[in-house]
């Protein structure tokens, strides 16, 4: 019964992660700006609300086994919860260089109210700023919410499994990420690469994407 639980949650969210990655592509969003013209600017915030709609779904379906992996005791639990905290300071601080308004999709809507949307910007206007956390790693916000996600003071069985599918989706998505901002900002990007690692700091793997 155990088994059939986690098979499930592994299911929903792989679903959940073809679904994600699908409407992320480069070439799903230029069949709906062929389609679309300049309305393509509303596509980011359909983008985000339909995801975080399917999550919560996701979420609101998926077995959830009475199992517990385990319980920390004080003051362990203190101190897992205070890692946590500092996880959450790290995931702010790494959202810093990010134009909120172009992530969550009102800056393109508010510019195509005006008649200045650019088709050709897709859904979103991308720059390439590296300071602050992407100094550190390419995908600071991926590395920061592990560390959030994983620093539990109990662990359920449900939450285990949901956060290893998390931690894979992530690695796997940042190379299918990383692809696009190739295309984006070609050696500028490649240079980048080499510079500094993927998801995690301490990595010595500097991988050069074709």
């Amino acid at each position: 019964m155990i088994a059939a639980d986690i098979f499930i949650i592994i299911l929903l969210f792989t679903l959940f992660a073809f679904s994600h990655t699908l409407l992320a592509s480069n070439k799903t969003k230029i069949a709906l700006a062929e389609k679309l013209g300049a309305k393509i600017a509303f596509y980011r915030l359909f983008y985000n609300l339909s995801s975080l709609l399917f999550f919560i779904f996701f979420y609101a379906v998926a077995p959830k086994p009475n199992v517990i992996v385990y319980d920390l005791l004080f003051p362990f639990d203190i101190i897992t919860f205070a890692l946590q905290v500092i996880s959450l300071i790290g995931l702010v601080w790494a959202t810093r260089p990010i134009d909120l308004k172009e992530f969550l999709g009102t800056a393109q809507i508010e510019r195509y109210l005006l008649g200045e949307y650019k088709v050709e910007d897709l859904d979103e206007r991308q720059t390439l700023k590296i300071e602050g956390a992407f100094k550190m790693v390419r995908h600071p916000i991926y590395f920061f919410s592990i560390l959030f996600l994983g620093f539990r003071p109990t662990m359920s069985l449900f939450y285990l499994v949901m956060f290893l599918c998390i931690v894979i989706y992530f690695c796997v998505g940042s190379i299918f990420e990383e692809r696009k901002l190739i295309e984006t900002f070609g050696d500028e990007y490649r240079e980048y690469q080499l510079r500094v690692p993927r998801i995690f700091p301490l990595s010595i793997t500097r991988t050069k994407l074709k």
